[in-house]
């Protein structure tokens, strides 16, 4: 088939990188001439496992190939695929002003009987609109459908080609089978909706992915207060089938691109339709409010930060990805040096994307050897592989007094941590 995918950000690349790799003929679009001339000499503008490889792959293959022309990549496709940004609005509502532009800008050069994929996250509804947007420019038969993407950041090249499921939001029977087909080479577990119940299946898995964290926070805060340990805790229910071991995390709460977005979006639709004791905005505000609480605490324990030495290991929000988007690093950063704190920070790959972000005075290491020595706290904050075998004993031996280990992300066993000298923190331990 031929493909057209507008917007060449992190969904963008990785979706034409991906349905380019099972010999579709795809073209990516933008209107950033730098960002195109960059994907089309094989450089990827972000750390994604495995895409710039794939990226060349297709590319020399010659299927794959980069454009800023809306009519050389519309004209001729099959498929229309949209997936510009939605950024969040003042009033925590989705910003569509991408998406229209797009749908604007594609109409004149669709070929009849195309098919026009939202896969943007966006709210119920939208597709009538960009349907109408698209119909005032444009004298030819046209589908509108949507197709969310579950992708993770750290493994969306595997998520893409291996998915849980596609979720396919359309009621003509002529595009429900083109794209059941289209997915197949993915996943035979294609599930067909109407538009509106896709749209809300995309943010219903990040606000319930969102939820859980902020449940095994909740729960952490209460067993910080009775001596449980929330591992032990976690680990009990995850036994019972209805709950299960996955996705229990324990610590800063959630950041990213998508969580905070999501969750701040459904919250302020939930508004919007007169549901404002939802939980979802509960949920918002707790994660907002987590990691000035735990500051907070932190720094009556440490007897303030206040001229003492911290290292930050881990800048980006998550390991395996140099996004910074609302990672803990943007809050906790800022907050020890306001409190007086002299931080040394580093990230295996995010370290340059966090310097135009972070105050001036964060000096930045190579490793977390280097990031604790000479300090007196030492603060993990992603779970980088390379964080989660540290030699404990030669850090302790590097830091000063009185040599805090706050461990929040829990991945280590706070008996080996104590019985290398050093004193541990961890989330609800």
């Amino acid at each position: 088939m031929k493909i057209a995918c507008i917007g060449t950000g992190f969904v963008g690349v990785v979706t034409a990188a991906v349905f380019a790799s099972l010999g579709n003929e795809v073209v990516g679009l933008d209107i950033d001439e730098k960002k195109i001339d960059s994907l089309r000499h094989g450089v990827v503008p972000f750390y994604e496992p495995g895409l710039q490889e794939l990226l060349v792959k297709t590319q020399a293959e010659g299927h794959l190939t980069f454009t800023t022309s809306y009519e050389l990549a519309i004209s001729g496709a099959d498929i229309v695929m949209i997936m510009v940004g939605t950024p969040s609005a003042a009033d925590g509502t989705a910003d569509l002003k991408y998406v229209y532009a797009a749908s604007e800008a594609m109409a004149p050069y669709l070929k009849e009987g195309a098919i026009v994929i939202v896969k943007s996250t966006v709210p119920p509804g939208t597709n009538s609109k960009v349907h109408e947007i698209i119909e005032r420019g444009t004298k030819v038969f046209f589908d509108i459908a949507s197709v969310p993407e579950f992708l993770k950041e750290g493994t969306a090249v595997e998520d893409t080609l291996h998915p849980d499921r596609a979720v396919i939001g359309a009621t003509n029977e002529r595009t429900i089978a083109t794209l059941t087909k289209l997915h197949e080479s993915l996943t035979k577990n294609v599930v067909i909706v109407r538009p509106e119940s896709a749209q809300m299946a995309k943010y219903a898995a990040n606000v319930y992915l969102a939820s859980r964290i902020t449940f095994a926070n909740q729960m952490a805060d209460l067993c910080e207060l009775n001596g449980a340990d929330v591992q032990e805790v976690l680990a009990g229910i995850g036994q019972d089938k209805r709950i299960g071991t996955h996705y229990w995390y324990p610590g800063l709460g959630y950041g990213g691109s998508c969580f905070p977005k999501d969750v701040k979006e459904i919250a302020a639709y939930a508004r919007t339709v007169g549901e404002t004791e939802s939980i979802f905005i509960a949920v918002d505000d707790l994660n907002e409010k987590r990691i000035p609480r735990l500051m907070e605490k932190y720094d009556k324990l440490v007897g303030g930060f206040a001229g003492k030495t911290v290292g930050i290991l881990g800048l980006s929000f998550k390991p395996n990805t140099n996004d910074t988007r609302v990672a803990p690093s943007l809050k906790i950063v800022p907050w020890l040096i306001e409190h007086g704190a002299i931080v040394r920070a580093t990230d295996p790959k995010a370290i340059d994307e966090s310097k135009p972000l972070l105050p001036s005075s964060v000096t930045y290491v190579e490793n977390a050897y280097e990031a604790v020595r000479g300090a007196h706290i030492a603060m993990l904050l992603i779970e980088w592989d390379e964080y989660k075998k540290l030699d404990l004993g030669k850090i302790a031996a590097s830091m000063v007094a009185p040599k805090y280990f706050f461990d929040t992300r829990n991945q280590y066993d706070p008996a080996a941590v104590t019985a290398a000298g050093l004193q541990y923190k961890g989330i609800g331990r």
